[in-house]
């Protein structure tokens, strides 16, 4: 099994477009299986247009819940509360809530209450799906907002993903990662052979590429760069090269800006399945051509 992860120092470089139209290529050449581990704001979906074949409750952290039958309204809960998690009803009784959002789960209000009137059970955080698309399965999830440990959704995630690689022949894992350098990011980027960054010749790119690659490398992942719009700066383009060239990074490809992008991005398609002869479309076909020499070293 060969694994390829699509990271991005922020969000909006093109990752997700980018992760699709490696897809719509890799199908041809292997037996492809689909992981998007941006499960915060997973949205790879949209474009691959896959059937939900099962769905799977997540379990995440512990949640507090006031018993009004037992509670005696004393407040000791909102005194220990560091989150303003507990909070008054409107009712003129002395009663109190729980702000499911803002509660992190500690219990001290628990193990506070005089009247054993908090319990803390754990909720389900989100759903992870397997879907079929006509690249590949798909492995998903939806994460619900306020809640922890998306992390570990995407271990989750990328662990069926690995199950479904064990029973294929010469299987290759395409990942559509988060963005930024947090646990998410370290999930996804585990085992993986490959790690493509996609940036993009802005303002903050240096700062953005610089830590990405210190994460990726720090868990010994190959690195490569791709420069996404890559000829709406060219000052910065040419600085994004030249940190390649001094620090011995792969330089894959430049994509230029496409305005066919945006037009498939409005059909729900990879830029390559809606015209294979755009600018963009032949540019990630040399990606893809560079990966594939990677990966076979």
């Amino acid at each position: 099994m060969k694994q390829i992860v699509i990271l991005s120092g922020k969000g909006g470089t093109g990752k997700t477009s980018l992760t699709a139209a490696l897809a719509h290529i890799a199908a041809n050449q292997h037996r492809l299986v689909l992981a998007d581990a941006d499960v915060d704001a997973a949205n790879l979906e949209i474009l691959l247009k896959p059937e939900k074949l099962e769905d799977f409750p997540f379990i995440g952290g512990y949640k507090a819940e006031i018993d009004n039958e037992k509670c005696t309204g004393c407040g000791r809960c909102y005194d220990v509360c560091r989150f303003t998690a507990v909070i008054p009803t409107d009712s003129s009784e002395n009663r109190y809530r729980i702000d499911k959002i803002s509660c992190e789960g500690c219990n001290s209000c628990v193990h506070q209450c005089p009247e054993n009137a908090i319990m803390s059970e754990r909720t389900t955080a989100g759903t992870w799906f397997v879907s079929r698309s006509v690249y590949g399965t798909l492995y998903h999830a939806e994460m619900k907002a306020g809640e922890e440990n998306s992390g570990k959704l995407v271990t989750t995630v990328k662990n069926a993903a690995i199950k479904k690689c064990g029973e294929l022949s010469e299987p290759l894992l395409l990942v559509d990662g988060p963005p930024g350098i947090g646990c998410p990011v370290i999930a996804a980027c585990a085992g993986a052979d490959l790690a493509l960054i996609s940036t993009e010749p802005g303002v903050s790119a240096m700062h953005d590429l610089s830590r990405i690659l210190a994460t990726v490398r720090h868990f010994g992942v190959t690195p490569a760069i791709c420069i996404n719009r890559s000829d709406i700066n060219p000052n910065k383009t040419r600085q994004i090269e030249e940190f390649c060239r001094n620090d011995d990074i792969a330089l894959l490809g430049r994509i230029p800006y496409d305005p066919t992008v945006t037009q498939s991005m409005s059909k729900g398609l990879p830029v390559n399945a809606f015209d294979s002869s755009s600018p963009a479309s032949i540019a990630i076909s040399g990606i893809w051509e560079a990966i594939c020499s990677i990966i076979a070293n």
